[in-house]
């Protein structure tokens, strides 16, 4: 019998259209339970002892199990996929570039769009205005050695879609949300532009 996948989600989220693009270009039936993070529906009772325990999205439920973390619910999908290279090389360079994501581009490019998208700056908190200018320069540099990195490649890793193009796409197609000018990256716009035309692509908004 084959699991069911739940991913319990808020949908304005990358890291969960991460897993839900996974799913969709490997042909993956993935339910969704939704939830809205700004009304503190993930630090329920309910959701803390049924789903969470830190109260944090996305989760991918596997049948009676419950995965967090973006980029470990998207490994569980495409393990021995054809999204994974089969090289050991080509392997350690995709998570080098999965890594990459959850250490210097996630943290800048993911979260100034959603304190400057959802939050808004006027409700942001002194600390937090007072990152606005850290983060994007960290995240502008983040853009930068992507955009090194594609010259002359059409993907992250080998000559195929990855993880780790599928990883990088979440927040970087969305990235002018943050105030970040994408046209500066000419590499970048052109390896999003591939990506959105896998024959199995949907775009954040349609899912």
């Amino acid at each position: 019998m084959t699991d069911t996948y739940i991913l319990h989600e808020d949908p304005r989220s990358g890291d969960c259209y991460k897993i839900k693009l996974t799913a969709a270009l490997l042909g993956i039936p993935l339910e969704t339970k939704q939830y809205d993070i700004l009304q503190g529906e993930t630090r329920t009772p309910e959701f803390l002892s049924s789903v969470n325990s830190h109260g944090r999205i996305p989760v991918l439920q596997i049948g009676d199990l419950f995965l967090p973390e973006s980029n470990a619910a998207c490994w569980y999908l495409a393990s021995a996929s054809p999204l994974v290279p089969e090289d050991r090389f080509a392997q350690a360079e995709m998570l080098r570039w999965m890594f990459f994501e959850q250490y210097s581009h996630e943290p800048n490019i993911a979260t100034l769009r959603f304190w400057l998208q959802y939050i808004g700056e006027a409700h942001l908190s002194e600390q937090q205005r007072a990152q606005i200018v850290p983060k994007r320069i960290a995240g502008s540099d983040a853009l930068a050695l992507m955009d090194e990195h594609l010259e002359g490649r059409e993907w992250f890793v080998g000559d195929s879609i990855s993880l780790a193009d599928i990883i990088l796409h979440a927040y970087t197609h969305v990235a002018e949300c943050g105030g970040f000018a994408l046209r500066d990256y000419t590499h970048v716009c052109a390896w999003l532009d591939k990506v959105a035309a896998h024959p199995r692509f949907v775009a954040m908004d349609d899912l």
